[in-house]
């Protein structure tokens, strides 16, 4: 019986050669390829724009649970910071939420680059609210057509809010501090946002530096897909001036249990 040799006489090597000298660099190649297009993506989604997952309805109807929204990162790069209107998604910690504990790093790593690609729910320190107050402004509820006031003028936010929503059941007066946001999701009565945190250090605020972005796109659903235009509701609103103090209490008002869900 004849045997197989290679070229070095050793028995089959060339038959193991034919069988896998071919594809072991194209698997090779395709693993590389498919590691630089991980890193890729998640550079893009680190520096450009990152999908993340609306996991409640706090936002609704502009929002729903399940939407994939694509933030965008570089919206705020300039000098020109968030607007009202803006939706905003922003780190939470120190402002809505405490330091989180820490977690397994292994753990918070792959939770982490799955959040970053919007297939895993965002951490519990990230929130997404529309942007109502700027730095310098007074926000007022409510006058009396129960409308939001800012910096004296109504504000008219039907066209946004959830069916059969009040702009607010919590009255507050408040002069947003330079360098922050006062923000509220649309569907007030199911939301948990600035109001919940009149009292906490930092009155609710949001520090701007805390801005991940500005949400432009719902990417996911298809049947979604369509572009997050800006408000106007805040076109006649007037740039902060000097503001008269805000009335005794009101922005210390707590939310009554139950008010945002």
């Amino acid at each position: 019986m004849s045997r197989i040799s290679g070229p070095s006489g050793v028995p089959g090597l060339s038959g193991l050669s034919g069988l896998f000298g071919a594809s072991g660099p194209s698997w090779r190649r395709a693993g590389l390829t498919g590691l630089l297009c991980a890193v890729a993506v998640l550079l893009f989604s680190a520096f450009v724009v990152q999908p993340f997952l609306i996991p409640s309805g706090s936002m609704e109807p502009t929002l729903q649970v399940g939407d994939r929204v694509l933030v965008n990162k570089l919206a705020y790069r300039s000098d020109t910071g968030p607007e009202r209107g803006d939706v905003v998604v922003f780190d939470g910690t120190g402002s809505f939420v405490q330091e989180p504990p820490e977690e397994n790093p292994v753990i918070g790593l792959l939770h982490g680059a799955a959040a970053a690609l919007g297939l895993a729910e965002p951490a519990e320190t990230d929130f997404v609210k529309r942007v109502v107050g700027v730095g310098g402004d007074r926000v007022v509820c409510c006058d009396k057509g129960g409308r939001v006031e800012v910096n004296g003028r109504a504000v008219d936010e039907r066209r946004y809010l959830y069916p059969g929503d009040t702009p607010s059941r919590v009255p507050f007066d408040i002069v947003v501090p330079r360098g922050t946001l006062w923000v509220m999701g649309d569907h007030r009565a199911n939301s948990r946002d600035s109001r919940d945190h009149l009292g906490d250090p930092g009155g609710g605020m949001v520090p701007v530096d805390k801005v991940v972005g500005r949400a432009d796109w719902i990417g996911w659903p298809l049947g979604r897909l369509s572009s997050l235009e800006h408000s106007d509701a805040f076109r006649d609103v007037p740039a902060p001036g000097i503001h008269d103090a805000p009335a005794p209490g009101l922005q210390d008002v707590p939310a009554p249990d139950g008010a945002h869900g």
